[in-house]
């Protein structure tokens, strides 16, 4: 094994279990309907990166747990491994997916548990029969890396497309609910870019309008005023770079927030041009916007079409553009679903729940202004 010393596998017989159940454990009480346990002991050779893939408490060991229903125990640094065989084969090669991945320096945490479940399943979707070798470039998701954040690596097999399609396409549409990541790769993707020397700006734009509240006028300069608005790109920016990167990259113009009533008129050439929250385009705004696309740019516009914030009647610029332009070569387009959501579990419950109410609920009449409104 290139990452542990040795892996061990054996079945439990009726004495291990009888053993188990004696110890307070048992293959039937903690699987029900499994008479069977396989029982899988890594042994890695670094106890450092073994600590980080088990994370701080066994945190990652317990995600582990609940996720593929098998037991983990820690000591030192080994694991044993208990569960179906399916289970625990699964969990074994979970496990060492995230220790190479520590050597490789990349952290770890829940969320990467997650994604490392997702990357096997895919290697057992392509590679069902054992004596099958997996072919070059298909064994693991795409990744991108930036200096400040090292490699970060798809979570999940819609996270692995938008990936491929920012790196081969030079305007890339992402829909989807929030907490998919549409946003914070586009950024790490940017950053990526920008590190690179393959663009000279990155360029953010996202429409100023509010969810559901009306905030008045604000106070300030343009950057002043339009930084509420785009507080989610600065946090995913801070994220991939150091601050005093960022800080130096907006006093140079190397970082340009740019309102979108400003983009009129420019033409952006090197550039990574992100406008983010498309779904509050209006047609007009979308069409001038997608025209600045100059020599040496690319262009990620991301949204959510299922939390349009314009007034009613207005047709969002993000679903009418996505209509119009499919098919279009150069244009890449990566839906998310509420199963992509990575950015923490409850999130996707909660999605899922207001989808499931919103297919379930009636039509509800269209809302009268009250200007129209006779006494």
């Amino acid at each position: 094994m290139s990452c542990g010393q040795h892996s061990e596998e054996r079945h439990l017989s009726p004495a291990d279990n009888a053993t188990a159940r004696a110890k307070g454990r048992n293959a039937t009480s903690l699987h029900p309907g499994v008479v069977e346990e396989a029982e899988i002991v890594l042994t890695f050779d670094d106890n450092r990166l073994a600590s980080l893939v088990f994370g701080q408490y066994d945190q990652n060991l317990a995600h582990l747990e609940r996720r593929l229903n098998v037991t983990a125990i820690a000591n030192g640094n080994r694991v044993t491994v208990k569960g179906t065989p399916e289970g625990s084969e699964m969990a074994r090669r979970v496990l060492e997916g995230l220790y190479e991945r520590a050597r490789q320096g990349g952290a770890l945490g829940p969320g990467d548990v997650d994604g490392a479940i997702e990357e096997s399943t895919l290697q057992g979707s392509l590679f069902p029969a054992a004596e099958e070798q997996p072919a070059a470039g298909l064994t693991s998701f795409d990744q991108i890396s930036t200096r400040r954040r090292g490699p970060v690596r798809a979570r999940n097999a819609s996270q692995n497309t938008y990936i491929k399609a920012l790196k081969t396409n030079e305007l890339v549409f992402a829909e989807g609910p929030a907490g998919t990541g549409k946003t914070w790769l586009a950024v790490g993707y940017a950053v990526s870019l920008l590190e690179q020397g393959q663009v000279d700006r990155l360029i953010i734009s996202r429409p100023a309008v509010e969810a559901g509240e009306r905030l008045g006028f604000l106070p300030g300069d343009m950057r002043e005023k339009v930084d509420p608005y785009l507080r989610p790109i600065y946090d995913a920016l801070y994220d991939f770079m150091e601050a005093r990167h960022v800080d130096r990259g907006l006093q140079t113009g190397m970082i340009e927030i740019a309102p979108l009533a400003f983009m009129r008129g420019r033409t952006l050439t090197n550039a990574l041009v992100l406008l983010d929250e498309a779904q509050n385009t209006t047609s007009m705004q979308m069409k001038m916007f997608l025209t600045r696309l100059g020599e040496g740019s690319r262009m990620i516009i991301t949204g959510d079409p299922t939390q349009i914030d314009l007034p009613p009647g207005q047709k969002s610029g993000l679903v009418e553009a996505v209509r119009i332009l499919q098919g279009v070569e150069g244009i890449a387009r990566v839906t998310f679903k509420e199963a992509d959501v990575v950015r923490h579990d409850l999130v996707r419950r909660i999605v899922t729940a207001y989808d499931k109410a919103a297919r379930e609920a009636p039509a509800e009449p269209p809302r009268q202004d009250y200007r129209d409104r006779r006494p």
